[in-house]
């Protein structure tokens, strides 16, 4: 028996920010990316917004955004009653707003306050999930909340906002988007439901990704890649992921590296090691896993005719897109030198076996495996 819970409404497509004009006479405490009001487009949400409505504007998010930016959020908005917490930006602002939402409620701070997401990237799906990483920047560790509390009321997808998206950030969030459904799809909690959501939107990511990066006015690959991120968002959410974003919790907070870029890098390792292909043969206990992969491989139109071979087409589309989006494949290609990875690596194998994201991974590793899957990520 399992059971699954869709609490957000989606509203989509163009002009979606209409949606916001339904709100009046609110107190709105609105959490965004700073770098979106030299875009403009925080004034372009906020003209949305009837005047009526009383409106706090929170700013001071940054990336794994830590414990002193959520109680600043919280702080920020005590002199007047909030109606409704609105995120706007990538999954860092999304994040923050929904530990402020979360833990604002805990401490009596909000009464009855509505959760709005609007994400202008495509890549979190933190619009849909239950989910929020925060970090705790004096011991360096990224700390998953997982409550149905931080489900979203109602999410706005609007392709506009994420027109914009520079190149390399288009590349990031998009294998961001693949790295969910492809941890999902393992998962030791998948389900015929999340299964569904992961098969189209594994054949989204590879169609438009390319597009959107190579083009980013192409808003038919905008919009298409805007729903596949919620779409993997709904799949993980009932899932959750695996191994990837285990150590890329824990190897983000020590190197910096933009999350989606330290998943490419450690999706193709990670699916290797979670088929069994470092060995001379694929055991009985990875076999289903990569029987798994196969069929995720005759989805993109590979042959697949065995689950070796099936994880092995796999991975080479994989690094196929991975080069359309000039992406790094390694650690040492992104910059990372070797005596700091070196110095690190053994904690952060020691922090993602504990991230609650390693539970529900199709192989249960040990710190050795994770330390050996970070020196493949590191120099092939």
């Amino acid at each position: 028996m399992y059971r699954i819970h869709y609490k957000t409404e989606l509203v989509i497509g163009t002009n979606a920010l209409e949606e916001l004009r339904s709100f009046q006479n609110q107190g709105i405490l609105m959490v965004a990316d700073p770098f979106l009001e030299k875009t403009g487009q925080l004034e372009y949400v906020k003209n949305h917004l009837d005047s009526s409505n009383r409106v706090t504007v929170f700013t001071e998010v940054c990336p794994d955004p830590p414990i002193e930016v959520i109680v600043a959020g919280i702080q920020s908005s005590q002199e007047q009653t909030i109606d409704i917490i609105l995120a706007i930006g990538g999954g860092s602002a999304l994040d923050a707003a929904k530990a402020i939402y979360y833990f604002g409620k805990k401490e009596g701070g909000f009464q009855e306050v509505t959760l709005i997401a609007i994400p202008t990237t495509s890549g979190t799906g933190s619009e849909v999930t239950d989910f929020s990483v925060i970090t705790d920047a004096d011991l360096g560790r990224k700390y998953p909340i997982v409550d149905r509390e931080l489900l979203p009321d109602l999410a706005i997808l609007d392709a506009n906002l994420v027109r914009s998206l520079p190149r390399q950030i288009t590349a990031d969030t998009g294998i961001d988007v693949l790295t969910h459904v492809l941890e999902a799809y393992v998962s030791t909690q998948a389900t015929d439901f999340s299964d569904a959501l992961v098969e189209k939107t594994v054949q989204l990511v590879f169609e438009y990704l390319p597009k959107a990066y190579r083009n980013g006015q192409d808003m038919e690959a905008r919009e298409k890649m805007h729903i596949a991120s919620t779409m993997a968002g709904m799949a993980f959410n009932t899932t959750s992921l695996g191994i990837v974003h285990s150590l890329s919790h824990a190897s983000g907070a020590v190197f910096h590296i933009p999350h989606g870029r330290m998943n490419s890098i450690l999706l193709p390792k990670v699916i290797a090691y979670n088929a069994g292909l470092e060995g001379a043969r694929i055991g009985n206990q990875q076999l289903e896993v990569a029987k798994r992969y196969q069929q995720l491989a005759r989805i993109l139109g590979c042959s697949a005719p065995n689950p070796a071979q099936g994880v092995k087409q796999l991975l080479d589309k994989l690094r196929q897109l991975q080069r359309k989006l000039d992406l790094p494949e390694t650690l040492a290609a992104y910059g990372i030198d070797q005596p700091s990875f070196e110095r690190e690596k053994e904690s952060i194998a020691e922090s993602a076996l504990k991230d609650p994201c390693t539970v529900t991974n199709p192989r249960q590793p040990s710190v050795s495996d994770l330390a050996t899957i970070l020196s493949t990520s590191y120099r092939e």
